[in-house]
C-alpha cells in the first residue's frame, strides 16, 4: 500500500530529483538552488543525494513524509526539554531556545518549545503569574482591609449632605 502525499509534495520531490540529475552534471549548486526556488545546503545535497542512491534512484525515495516542515526538534532535542524542565521548572520557553540553539545549533521557536512541553504537560500554567506578596506588603494588606468600611457609612447612616428626609 502506498502512501499519500499531496501534489506539493511530488513537486518538491521533482525538484530535488532535477538538482540531484544537475548537479552530477557538474552545475553549481548555488545557481541551481536560485533557479529552481530552493534553499538546499551542500551538506543536505549530499544526504539526499545518498538517499536518492539507497532507494535505486527513484523520485519516491525524496518525497518527505512530513509534508514540506523542517524537522529540527528530533528525539535528542526533545529529551533534553523534557529534562532541563524537569530540573528548573522555573526555565522559559526564550531560556530554553537559546540553550538548545548553544547546544544542538538548531533554532526552535519558543511558540513550539511550549508545544512540545505542552504534549507532555510541563508547561507553567497560562497567563500572568502571580504577583508575591512580600511579608511588610501582606501586614499593610491587613491593616488597610480592617479599616475599609470608615470612610463608606452604610444607607441608615448617611450623613449631612444627604437626601433624605426624616
Amino acid at each position: 500500500m502506498q502512501k499519500y502525499y499531496p501534489a506539493a509534495v511530488h513537486r518538491k520531490a521533482a525538484k530535488l530529483e532535477q538538482l540531484l540529475l544537475r548537479l552530477e552534471a557538474g552545475e553549481g549548486l548555488e545557481q541551481l538552488c536560485q533557479e529552481l526556488e530552493l534553499e538546499i545546503t551542500a551538506r543536505r545535497a549530499e544526504q539526499l543525494q545518498a538517499k536518492y542512491e539507497a532507494g535505486g534512484r527513484q523520485r519516491e525515495a525524496l518525497l518527505d513524509g512530513r509534508f514540506g516542515h523542517s524537522q529540527h526538534v528530533n528525539s535528542a532535542v526533545r529529551a533534553y526539554l523534557y529534562e532541563r524542565k524537569q530540573e528548573a521548572q522555573e526555565l522559559t520557553a526564550g531560556e530554553l531556545v537559546a540553550e538548545v540553539e548553544k547546544k544542538y545549533k538548531v533554532r526552535v521557536s519558543e511558540g513550539h518549545i511550549n508545544h512540545i512541553l505542552r504534549e507532555v504537560a510541563l508547561t507553567r500554567p497560562p497567563g500572568r503569574p502571580r504577583k508575591q506578596i512580600k511579608p511588610e506588603q501582606q501586614e499593610q494588606t491587613e491593616t488597610a482591609q480592617a479599616n475599609a468600611g470608615l470612610f463608606f457609612p452604610g444607607r441608615s447612616q448617611a450623613g449631612a449632605g444627604s437626601n433624605r428626609d426624616d
